[in-house]
């Protein structure tokens, strides 16, 4: 894994999230970990073919994205995440990854993205996998983990 892969991913996730809910979020530390799926959690996940292939995940606490999607629905407070939540951290995975998509193409990397797929722990079928990580931290919010898996 390089530390590179995940930059415009990194860099995307700032300037859409900036954009969506006007915060501006900081970066914790850089690593390499296990993913490990566990309870109150869900994972935005999309797919990277082309000259990268593997997964991009957006790793969350279900209160973190709940707050989240209420900012992007301009305070309208989602007490459990249902459908229209699904669709709004979904639609937000997928506005990230389509603009570090395009940084990547400007890198002289060619890479497609799968639509978002929204996936909670109890729908989790794979095991643990080691991704680099990095979280980003939204005052206010909480921390959003970009989880780069990439062969």
């Amino acid at each position: 894994m390089k530390a590179e892969y995940i930059n415009p991913f990194l860099e995307s996730a700032r300037i859409v999230i900036e954009q969506m809910i006007a915060v501006r979020p900081t970066t914790g530390q850089l690593g390499v970990r296990e993913v490990k799926f566990a309870e109150k959690y869900l994972w935005i996940e999309i797919g990277l073919t082309g000259q990268m292939n593997g997964v991009i995940m957006f790793e969350l606490h279900e209160e973190v994205a709940l707050k989240l999607v209420s900012a992007m629905m301009g305070g309208f407070v989602l007490n459990e995440m249902d459908d229209m939540g699904r669709s709004a951290i979904s639609e937000l995975g997928n506005m990230i990854s389509g603009n570090a998509s395009t940084m990547l193409f400007n890198q002289g990397v060619r890479v497609d993205i799968t639509p978002p797929k929204v996936i909670q722990w109890a729908d989790m079928t794979d095991g643990p996998r080691k991704a680099l990580t990095i979280p980003l931290i939204m005052d206010g919010i909480g921390a959003m983990d970009i989880q780069v898996l990439v062969a």
